[in-house]
């Protein structure tokens, strides 16, 4: 494996522990949500970081799938939280 893609992995692989362990504990549907996209973006970047040393293309599907997840659960998210704002209690 190469050294530079060795270290990208160690920084991004600690990013994504502290990233889950702000989805565990939360609090709110918000803050899991915010940090559920950024995984999705840890993700993505690990991968376009291992295109870009190895020199291939092969894994633009798998970014794009990714974005359009990490796009429609934002959505689905933002519409959950406003309808639980808009009803009355």
């Amino acid at each position: 494996m190469n050294i530079l893609l060795g270290i990208i992995l160690v920084i991004f692989g600690i990013a994504a522990i502290l990233t889950l362990i702000r989805i565990v504990r939360g609090p709110s549907i918000l803050d899991r949500a915010v940090a559920s996209d950024v995984l999705l973006t840890e993700v993505m970047c690990v991968l376009g970081a291992e295109m870009a040393i190895n020199g291939h293309t092969r894994n633009i599907p798998v970014l794009l799938v990714i974005a359009m997840i990490g796009v429609f659960g934002s959505i689905a998210v933002a519409r959950f939280v406003a309808r639980r704002d808009n009803t009355p209690s």
